[in-house]
């Protein structure tokens, strides 16, 4: 399953922060469509390696939780200087 692009929480269109998305497409799966990023966390705790960004290299897309135990998801690190899941597309 490939993530493809990324719907960010309202006022936050151009935001550079992985906490202000609030999905994520995911195609490649029976039902593809956007999933809230907290559904996307529960998924891939129990499916790791599953869905990987859509973006050579294809990092995989993990579970994190941030300071303030917020669900979220981020791709795995690579060579770029941010994460893969904030170029893709925005809806």
């Amino acid at each position: 399953m490939y993530a493809t692009k990324i719907k960010m929480k309202p006022g936050c269109y151009s935001s550079g922060s992985l906490l202000e998305i609030d999905s994520v497409y995911i195609e490649g799966c029976d039902n593809p469509g956007f999933f809230k990023k907290a559904n996307l966390y529960d998924f891939l705790k129990e499916n790791p390696g599953t869905i990987q960004v859509k973006i050579f290299p294809f990092p995989d897309v993990v579970p994190a939780l941030s300071k303030y135990d917020e669900k979220y998801v981020r791709s795995t690190p690579n060579d770029y200087t941010h994460d893969n899941l904030l170029d893709l597309p925005r809806e």
